[in-house]
């Protein structure tokens, strides 16, 4: 999956990056309001681990901001508040969840994983593509009911296209996506060739089809249908 941390404790937002990182987690961070809102603006993400006190402007105005652009995203609070009605405006505005500082970032981890599966999974611990199926906290991916050994990569990229099926994703969107900030670090697109011609192969040995169908010059779509 893929957070945004929006943090101003430049410690603990680097904490949390490499917590989230080290549990396989593409994580990016903010440490201002402006780069923030930026970024929710320009890039998807399926979590946002949000601040309320930043030094340039409120956590609650990014969550209305995702509310009012019909953002699709879910958002957990951290705060060192923890009054009631904080609590309550934080939930109304849109947040999901409300974690009080300080916490442990296995709660956090957790807590992001528990409203993942709630948000993408509708609360079941695995997804389901015809012969693909895909436990996503364990990193596992059976085709017909045979376990596919994967590289990282390739797991969060086969994951990547089951929870956007039938969706137009660009080279640019998945590289992004598989990389976050490190994006920098590649030179072209020929690694998302490698990865994607390397998947093909292990999903055919198990006699699974090929669902991942080019778009000429665009990118790619994840889709059973012809």
């Amino acid at each position: 999956m893929k957070i945004l941390v929006i943090e101003d404790n430049v410690e603990l937002l680097h904490d949390i990056r490499n917590y989230m990182e080290q549990e396989g987690h593409v994580c990016e961070i903010a440490p201002d309001y402006h780069t923030a809102y930026m970024k929710v603006g320009i890039f998807p993400y399926d979590i946002l681990i949000v601040d309320l006190m930043l030094p340039d402007g409120n956590g609650l105005d990014i969550i209305r901001a995702t509310k009012k652009e019909n953002i699709d995203v879910g958002i957990i609070i951290i705060s060192a508040k923890n009054a009631l009605g904080d609590k309550v405006s934080g939930l109304e505005t849109g947040a999901d969840d409300y974690l009080t500082k300080p916490f442990y970032l296995p709660e956090l981890n957790a807590r992001v994983n528990a409203l993942y599966r709630r948000k993408v999974y509708k609360g079941s611990k695995e997804i389901i593509f015809n012969e693909i199926k895909i436990r996503p906290e364990k990193h596992e991916v059976y085709v017909n009911g045979q376990l596919m050994l994967l590289t990282k990569k390739e797991f969060d990229i086969l994951h990547f296209f089951v929870t956007n099926k039938n969706r137009l994703l660009t080279k640019e969107a998945i590289a992004e996506h598989l990389w976050g900030d490190h994006i920098e670090s590649a030179d072209s697109f020929r690694f998302i060739y490698t990865h994607l011609a390397n998947l093909r192969k292990k999903i055919a040995a198990l006699g699974g089809k090929d669902y991942i169908k080019s778009i000429y010059s665009v990118g790619y779509k994840f889709t059973g249908l012809e």
